[in-house]
């Protein structure tokens, strides 16, 4: 999924950051996926990826990922740790 999402258009890496659930599903899926694939994914990922998941927590988190993942998108090409 990470691979696809970086394939995506700017615009349509926006739009998916920027609807509530799908961004909410899209942290989850790709957070998820540099854990378990990414052996050098650190703690901080496994945690973010934890938090990420639990509902309600994970939901307010997903607002401050999202943010901080579509100025990382515009600025570098990609989500916030998921290199």
């Amino acid at each position: 999924m990470k691979e696809w999402f970086n394939k995506q258009s700017k615009l349509v890496q926006i739009l998916l950051l920027l609807i509530p659930v799908v961004n909410w599903i899209v942290e989850i899926i790709i957070r998820w996926e540099i854990v378990l694939k990414n052996k050098k994914a650190g703690i901080l990922a496994l945690i973010i990826a934890i938090i990420v998941t639990v509902p309600g927590l994970g939901t307010a988190l997903c607002v401050i990922l999202g943010i901080l993942d579509l100025i990382f998108v515009l600025l570098n090409g990609h989500l916030f740790l998921a290199k």
